[in-house]
This record gives structure tokens, C-alpha cells and sequence, in this order.
């Protein structure tokens, strides 16, 4: 099997199982208990918080346990305004995550104004937009820390600088990017920040929100006090103990990992483009996360190329696995400025951890003749796009 889909999640790294594993057999007591069993318990997500409050460059009080990366993102956006009621005014952009997008489409339909700032061709938001977007009455801007189809990573820092001139918090999703490039959130500037556990290796159902220390904050789920009181419900500690794990042994692995991985990237990159013609790469060529890379095969439909290779047991993906399904194509790269065939033709392959040099040699093996042999039994030819 070649996996070259690690934006849609990673396979959990054998540490991790093994330390989730030991924690399901040796723990089972309650975190909010006072008694020593539940004492252990909460010690051990608080191990957990302190590892990611590491990782991140922030204090471990700033860190509060979700249950996905889509939850710390609908707690950051919905939490954040709430706790501005006089404020009615969100932006975020026209590419985020569906998580984003369609808590953007919920808040229009309790009133809200909602802006959604454009990008340009390589996925870049248009800050001159964002600046006249933004005023004294925006309560938070939202826009993603990198693209999870294009790669594309976003000019945070001088969102947060516009931002700031006018009183808003900021959002960043930083999912995608997150394990992947190196940075601290101090220096970014944001108030909230978004990560998942199954993108670093760790397991599904895990996600945290970074909350800048004074930033207003509504609670998202009511109930008890878990999550000093933002988000109660009892903590799904096997998996925070996975995510802490998982956060531990990036830390161990981060320089060697990224230098490996887009070795790897690149060596895919350049055979594409040396072996298949009338390609296109989406995405800014380099201010973008190097593992991740979408291509449109033009006069191909994308789920013909997904299914052939998929036969060879290579397994890309067509765009955000949360919008898998989805009939429509892409949003993300209509904003880009991408024709509807042209999108509809487009694959994306995301490498980590567990990609080898054997994976780009399949991989470049395998591609190019089934995208010969597609294009000869298409309706469609590159010629005529």
C-alpha cells in the first residue's frame, strides 16, 4: 500500500498505540474524581497539555481539550462571540475548511455580517480586502494558518497586524500545519488556534483550542466544570493521553521528519512534472507546505485517476475529506480560479511520516501510464482546455 493522503489523517505511530493501550489497561478512574485513581488520571492530561502548551511556545493554561479539530474550531469562532454580543461582524475567507465555512453559513443565518475575503491564484488571502473588510464592529476574523488541498500558507502575522488596528481577535485553523512547519504562536500574533491529533499521527476524536490568556470566551458545551469550564463533559482521556503522546515524539522527530518528508515531496514533485504533460500545480510554488501537493490532470475527471490508481493500491484523495462526498466541486479552487473541469480534475497527495522513497517509486511508476492511458479513452482532451 502507498498512503499519500496524510492531510485527510496519519496513521497513529506505534508509540502512540502502545502508550494509549497501557493507559486503557492501567487507568480507568474519572478525571474529576478527588481520589488517587482519578488524580492519576487528570495528571496524565495535564502531561498531555503540557506537552502541546510546549510544542506551541504557550502556557499550559491556555490549553483546552476538544473533540476534533472541527469542534476547536466551532468552539473558537462560536465561544469568541458570544462572548462579544455587541459586536456582529465575522470575517474569515472564501478557501477555509468546511468547519469554518459552514459556521460562517450558520452565523448569517442568526444575523451576523459575515465577509469572506478573497484569494489570489496561489491561494494567498487579499489583505487589502481584509483591511477595508475590517472594522471597530469585526469581533473575530478567522483564516486558516495553511490550505489543507493547496498548501498554501496564509500571511497570518499580518492579518493579526490589521486586525489588531481595529480591535478584533483572530483564528487561525492550524490543523495542516501543525507538526508540519515550524512555529510558535506568540510570534504569529493569534488569540485562538485550532489543532487535531489524528494529522500528527495520533488517534481520531482528539483536538485542542489554544486561548490566548484574557481573551473573552464564551463556554461552548455546557455542564460541568471540565476544561475550567468551556467545554464540560467527561474528557475522552485515552485520547488525550494519544494526543500528549503523539505531540511528545514530534518534538523528538520534527527536524529529521521535515527533511525526509519533503525530500520525498520533491522527489515526487519533479517526476510528475518531468513525466505527465498538460499538468497544473495548484497552490503557491513555494510559501506552501511542502508535503502537500494538488495537481490538475487536465481533461481527466479526478475520481477516474482516484479509482485507477486506488486498483494499484495507491490511495490519494480529490480534495477536504470533511467534503469527501460531496457532489460540488471544490470551493477552494473555484476561489482560485480554477474552470469547473479544471478543478474536477484535480488530485491532491499529502506525504508523512511512514512515506518512503519505495512509496515515490510506485508512485511515479504507476501515475503516469494510467494518466496516458485515461486521456486515451476520455472524452475530454487537454488540448481543448
Amino acid at each position: 500500500m502507498v498512503y499519500l493522503d496524510n492531510n485527510a489523517t496519519t496513521p497513529v505511530d506505534p508509540a502512540v498505540a502502545d502508550k494509549m493501550a497501557w493507559f486503557l489497561k492501567a487507568h480507568f478512574g474519572n478525571p474529576s474524581s478527588l481520589y488517587p485513581i482519578g488524580r492519576q488520571a487528570k495528571e496524565l492530561i495535564n502531561e498531555a497539555r503540557e506537552h502541546i502548551a510546549k510544542a506551541l511556545g504557550v502556557a499550559r493554561a491556555e490549553i483546552y481539550f476538544t473533540g476534533s479539530g472541527t469542534e476547536a474550531d466551532n468552539q473558537a469562532i462560536l465561544g469568541a462571540l458570544d462572548a462579544q454580543p455587541d459586536k456582529k461582524e465575522f470575517v474569515t475567507s472564501t478557501i477555509e475548511h468546511p468547519a469554518v465555512q459552514e459556521t460562517a453559513v450558520y452565523l448569517e443565518k442568526k444575523g451576523y455580517q459575515v465577509t469572506y475575503v478573497p484569494v489570489d491564484s496561489r491561494g494567498v488571502v487579499d489583505l487589502d480586502f481584509l483591511r477595508d473588510a475590517v472594522t471597530p464592529q469585526t469581533a473575530l476574523i478567522s483564516i486558516m494558518h495553511a490550505n489543507n488541498e493547496l498548501g498554501t500558507i496564509e500571511p497570518i502575522e499580518e492579518v493579526v497586524r490589521i486586525a489588531k488596528g481595529q480591535g478584533a481577535l483572530v483564528h487561525t485553523d492550524a490543523v495542516q500545519t501543525f507538526g508540519k512547519i515550524d512555529f510558535k504562536v506568540d510570534k504569529l500574533g493569534v488569540d485562538l488556534l485550532s489543532i487535531s491529533a489524528h494529522k500528527i499521527y495520533g488517534p481520531k476524536g482528539v483536538g485542542a483550542l489554544y486561548i490566548r490568556k484574557g481573551t473573552p470566551m464564551a463556554p461552548f458545551i455546557h455542564g460541568g466544570h471540565q476544561e475550567r469550564k468551556l467545554r464540560a463533559g467527561t474528557e475522552n482521556t485515552t485520547g488525550i493521553v494519544g494526543f500528549g503522546e503523539a505531540v511528545r515524539i514530534l518534538g523528538e522527530k520534527f527536524p529529521q521528519d521535515r527533511e525526509r518528508i519533503e525530500r520525498l515531496a520533491n522527489r515526487l514533485r519533479t517526476g510528475i512534472e518531468e513525466k505527465i504533460p498538460k499538468i497544473k500545480l495548484n497552490g503557491h510554488p513555494e510559501n506552501r507546505i511542502k508535503s502537500t501537493l494538488s495537481y490538475s490532470f487536465l481533461g481527466l475527471e479526478a475520481e477516474a485517476v482516484l479509482l485507477a490508481l486506488a486498483t494499484k493500491e495507491i490511495y490519494v484523495s480529490t480534495g477536504s475529506a470533511c467534503s469527501e462526498d460531496a457532489e460540488e466541486v471544490s470551493h477552494v479552487l473555484l476561489s482560485i480560479g480554477l474552470r469547473p473541469e479544471i478543478a474536477r480534475s484535480t488530485i491532491r497527495m499529502s506525504l508523512g511520516r511512514f512515506n518512503s522513497d519505495e512509496d515515490i517509486d510506485i508512485a511515479l511508476r504507476e501515475l503516469p501510464d494510467i494518466i496516458e492511458k485515461l486521456r486515451k479513452i476520455s472524452a475530454f482532451h487537454p488540448e481543448d482546455i
